[in-house]
């Protein structure tokens, strides 16, 4: 009698919790049909604090993440379910949903390999088949893109090297230059521009002193006359 009581008991927790994760999924629908996205997400939180293995909380909450543009949390939530046992419908909206988190996040290359996986479980998907198309347009573009940046970022830097290689010629120019001027005098200082002017003073007067000898002895030489 116990254990068909603790059974019974063990039951009914089940259902009130399977009752209360399916009243949360039911809000967050309801919030987002209104676009209330953050509220929707909250909702499927809640949900999935009931039930972490549940499949409908997990997408729900990677849509509401998404329409919330993290798309990097909704890529690695329909990751997640991508590798789950489902069936090829469910398998297939996880892969498209997980496709256009990838789109929107630019990683192009995974984006085509998760529409490739949606179209192996639904061929007739025609949202999946437009966009690996577009996934494909979109990486064409980015890889065209970083060859054109690439080839600006060379001709930039052979361009640097050039100027630089322009600098190093001319500075090794000027150098050779000043080489071959003669060196220039030193800087003197005050004090000894003042006594090389004294000793330039006292040279000049000696010089016109005897000067002035030179001139008196002419005179007196020359003063001779032939009577």
């Amino acid at each position: 009698m116990r254990i068909v009581l603790f059974l019974v008991l063990v039951v009914m927790s089940v259902v009130s919790f399977a009752q209360k994760e399916n009243r949360y999924l039911r809000e967050g629908n309801r919030m987002f049909e209104k676009g209330d996205y953050s509220n929707a997400e909250k909702d499927y939180r809640k949900a999935l604090e009931l039930n972490r293995e549940s499949v409908k909380g997990q997408f729900n909450l990677g849509t509401a993440v998404y329409q919330e543009k993290n798309y990097e949390e909704s890529a690695s939530i329909f990751a997640g379910l991508g590798e789950k046992s489902l069936g090829k419908t469910d398998k297939g909206e996880v892969f498209h949903n997980l496709g256009n988190s990838l789109l929107e996040a630019q990683q192009y290359e995974k984006s085509i390999d998760a529409y490739k996986q949606a179209l192996l479980n639904n061929p007739h998907d025609l949202d999946s088949k437009y966009n690996l198309e577009y996934a494909r347009m979109k990486l064409k573009q980015q890889q065209q893109q970083q060859q054109q940046n690439q080839q600006n970022k060379d001709q930039q830097e052979k361009q640097d090297q050039e100027k630089q290689d322009e600098q190093d010629q001319q500075q090794n120019k000027d150098q050779q230059d000043q080489q071959k001027q003669p060196p220039k005098p030193d800087k003197i200082s005050k004090e000894d521009a003042e006594r090389m002017l004294e000793a330039m003073k006292n040279d000049e007067k000696k010089t016109m002193e005897k000067v002035k000898k030179q001139k008196a002895k002419m005179v007196v030489v020359g003063i001779e006359k032939d009577w």
